[in-house]
């Protein structure tokens, strides 16, 4: 078995582009078989240095090995006219300058559903290339998500495969490139399905064996809508930066359209590879649900230890010496993005919340902090447990209710009402920078 991922470098890699690099590379490690990567790069323009590293940045670290490419389209251009060149003296394709307007008033004349045929152009070397279609028989696509789909030549245009200056098109080169690569899957978005039964005519009449098609449902989000930037993250890239780990991201794209029988959720990859079958995957659309991806990252989160946490975190945040923070702040995230927020204070000092400020640090919150201030100084030993005791003995001579106590304290010490636990980050800031805190809030 070899299959393939082809993408287009036009920046980064859409989640439906990885969602298809995952089935294939699933695919090809569940049959043994082998992962090719090809890079169809003809648009010159948008087709930078930059944008390939981009697809390939993308893939490595959602664990997407590959085992042959990356393969350059636009480096096989002298095969493609070697084979453009075979169909043309064969007879098998031929030149024309028919224009949209020709071909507009050839099917008012014929019927708006019988495919163009065009006149041979005489001329050397002039016209694009259009392949010939047989007016009689039909192309079928078998698809193993979709089940046949047919095609009748009578209602098929003769394809154009090259420009007048002999440059391919899509559909010829890819099929030539599969060919050539011996791809025996091809496994793509349901958007290329109207491309397939053109790339099928092309590999008929060079003689070559069809791969084995499936097209993928497209992605659309919880609106029913496609897929977009509205939605929110759309890029493999935005993904890592929000701060989703890529075994959450490989699990949560695996389920898009795809169902194992045991209808578990959280599937790890190397398991993945044992239960996937592209034969179960379903053609309805699947819809990309942000914040269920958000609650499955949270689950992959908590299932980390402290220390493996702690090393995400340092390279995600660029910071070190965050062991003791992770230990009090590890079960609150979902993200990893969401950890600075949460604890950044505890390393770089109170945030300002001018909103919390008001709220908890009036004259009550100021007189909580006060009694709460007086309660730790003498505290020994200054842990967790005895905190704890010391500040609800603080709510009990107050006659209130703990948030009153416990918000403006955190207030204070964070700059924000949020926080890790108030006694175990008051133990982490030790005695010195919690009253440090508290008597800077109280000052100001």
């Amino acid at each position: 078995m070899r299959v393939r991922f082809a993408p287009s470098p036009t920046g980064q890699l859409h989640v439906g582009g990885a969602r298809a690099a995952l089935y294939n590379w699933l695919t090809a490690r569940r049959n043994g078989g082998t992962f090719v990567l090809r890079i169809e790069d003809t648009d010159r323009a948008r087709s930078t240095p930059e944008n390939v590293e981009q697809i390939l940045d993308a893939l490595r670290w959602l664990g997407l090995d590959w085992d042959e490419g990356p393969i350059s389209q636009v480096e096989r251009s002298d095969r493609h006219q070697e084979l453009l060149a075979r169909l043309l003296d064969e007879g098998r394709a031929y030149r024309s300058q028919a224009t949209a307007e020709d071909v507009k008033a050839y099917k008012a004349e014929h019927g708006a559903d019988r495919g163009f045929r065009g006149e041979r152009w005489t001329g050397v070397g002039e016209g694009a290339v259009r392949l010939r279609v047989p007016d009689d028989g039909e192309t079928v696509v078998h698809d193993v998500i979709r089940g046949d789909t047919t095609f009748r030549h009578e209602h098929l245009d003769d394809p154009v495969i090259a420009r007048a200056d002999n440059t391919v098109l899509y559909n010829f080169a890819v099929a030539i490139d599969d060919m050539d690569a011996e791809i025996t899957h091809v496994i793509r978005g349901e958007d290329h399905l109207s491309n397939t039964p053109k790339q099928l005519l092309v590999l008929e009449a060079l003689g070559a064996t069809p791969p084995v098609y499936a097209h993928l449902p497209l992605l659309h989000g919880p609106d029913g809508k496609k897929l977009s930037k509205r939605h929110g993250a759309a890029s493999v890239q935005e993904l890592r930066d929000a701060g989703y780990l890529p075994e959450a991201v490989d699990n949560y794209l695996a389920l898009l359209g795809w169902g194992d029988e045991d209808d578990e959720t959280l599937i790890a990859l190397d398991e993945l590879v044992q239960r996937f079958s592209v034969e179960r995957v379903s053609c309805n659309p699947a819809r990309f649900d942000e914040q269920k991806l958000r609650w499955m990252n949270g689950r992959y989160l908590r299932d980390l230890s402290p220390q493996e946490l702690t090393t995400r975190l340092e390279a995600f945040t660029g910071r070190t010496g965050l062991l003791a923070a992770v230990e009090i702040a590890g079960d609150k995230m979902q993200t990893l993005a969401e950890f600075w927020p949460l604890c950044g204070f505890i390393f770089d000092g109170p945030s300002d919340d001018p909103v919390a400020r008001e709220k908890w640090l009036d004259e009550q919150g100021r007189s909580a902090v006060a009694d709460a201030r007086a309660a730790l100084a003498e505290l020994e030993p200054f842990d967790v447990e005895r905190i704890d005791v010391a500040l609800r003995a603080v709510v009990d001579q107050r006659g209130a209710k703990p948030r009153d106590v416990f918000q403006p304290v955190r207030v204070a010490l964070a700059g924000t009402a949020v926080s890790p636990g108030i006694f175990e980050t008051i133990a982490l800031l030790g005695r010195d920078d919690t009253l440090r805190r508290l008597d800077a809030a109280l000052a100001g």
